[in-house]
């Protein structure tokens, strides 16, 4: 296997093109200017967020206007910001002109020599990375955590971890081809992001990219839309389900390793049916990685979740921050979480899922017959994608 700086050698012979100066694109544009890529950046905005930023630190060429022939035929490759649609007509003339259109995630996936676990779901991702992640702490390996949450991929390589744990949305894994994780999870599906896609279908296809040259795979068996084939690891709540973790009761209610108890549920540092799900799925992947019991019971005992997700506020009546459930399913799989009756105060955008029939539609499927989750509450958490 090449190492990073051979890999990069190799890849500096090319004209990238930066699209977007957000977050990912900032990522990227320091990424490629530090390394001595040939670079542009381009973005509608006249000043972009990371424009000054990314002044002060290099000499920069960069253009605020809309795509056009000029930057499409100085280009080879277009970095595309996940944010940005493939279906606009600039990035299809690239297409069209057969300039290849990549996202961080792809350039990360050909510079990255270690162990990739790559997690994406309707729901749980930012829950189960996090919590991939401080197993593989606890078992005292260094690990990186990123991608759709906190640190951009790139800027994870920096750190030479022995694993990287990455979130990974449906939009980018849409311009993702030659990532070859250890691990690939799809942890639950359920309508989101309809604003972005034709339909339903064309969301689930792009989730299932995850599983592409994956070694192994894990999914979801209270949600049969996840099932990759008959040799994924899977994790479960039904106590009678025969998968690698499931839930079990025996005196109380258990996370199990096959027909072996591991923790008590009232024992995990966070609440609610769902995020047992999500403890379930965190562990099956830790566990096929390797990391051992002690380390995973710790890491299960210890995390308190992140910001805003399921967040436990104060008890005087128990408030509870869920504003990262961004969607229909995220917001039914927390509520049923709960053991005690459910005043919600909500609001935002459906991004054109069916809100007002979404609870029937997640019981009983789509009357046009496609694919659709089977169970509202089989969903593994509640982070947005």
């Amino acid at each position: 296997m090449q190492n990073v700086s051979q890999q990069i050698t190799a890849l500096q012979d090319v004209n990238y093109l930066v699209v977007g100066l957000g977050v990912t694109g900032y990522s990227v544009a320091r990424y490629l200017l530090s390394h001595g890529y040939r670079c542009r950046i381009q973005d509608t905005r006249d000043i972009p967020p990371f424009l000054q930023q990314l002044k002060s630190q290099y000499k920069i060429e960069f253009r605020a206007r809309a795509l056009d022939s000029e930057l499409l035929e100085w280009a080879d490759v277009l970095v595309l910001s996940p944010g940005l649609p493939i279906r606009q007509p600039g990035i299809e003339s690239a297409l069209t002109m057969g300039k290849e259109v990549i996202g961080d995630i792809e350039l990360f996936a050909r510079l990255v020599t270690k162990p990739v676990i790559a997690i994406t779901g309707s729901n749980g991702k930012s829950t189960v990375t996090t919590l991939v992640g401080e197993m593989i702490a606890a078992s005292r390996r260094s690990v990186a955590v990123g991608g759709n949450i906190g640190t951009a991929a790139l800027d994870l390589l920096e750190s030479d971890a022995d694993y990287y744990v990455l979130e990974l949305s449906s939009y980018q894994l849409e311009t993702t081809f030659s990532l070859r994780p250890a691990i690939a999870a799809l942890l639950n599906l359920s309508e989101d992001h309809l604003d972005r896609y034709p339909d339903y279908e064309a969301y689930i296809d792009a989730k299932f990219r995850v599983y592409n040259n994956a070694l192994q795979s894990v999914s979801n068996f209270d949600d049969p839309l996840t099932q990759h084939d008959e040799r994924d690891l899977r994790f479960s709540l039904d106590a009678n389900a025969d998968v690698e973790f499931r839930l079990q009761q025996d005196n109380g209610d258990w996370l199990a390793h096959g027909d072996e108890p591991w923790v008590k549920v009232d024992e995990l540092g966070i609440s609610g049916r769902h995020n047992w799900s999500n403890c379930l799925a965190a562990a099956t992947i830790a566990d096929a990685i390797g990391i051992g019991k002690v380390a995973i019971i710790k890491a299960l005992k210890s995390y308190r979740g992140i910001a805003h997700r399921s967040q436990w506020v104060a008890e005087i009546v128990e408030w509870i921050n869920d504003s990262k459930a961004t969607n229909v399913g995220a917001a039914i799989a927390s509520i049923e979480g709960r053991d005690r009756p459910v005043i919600l105060i909500a609001g935002g955008q459906s991004k054109g899922a069916d809100s007002q029939n979404a609870e029937e539609q997640g019981k009983d499927g789509f009357a046009d017959g496609r694919r659709c989750r089977s169970n509202a509450q089989s969903m593994a958490g509640c982070d947005p994608d």
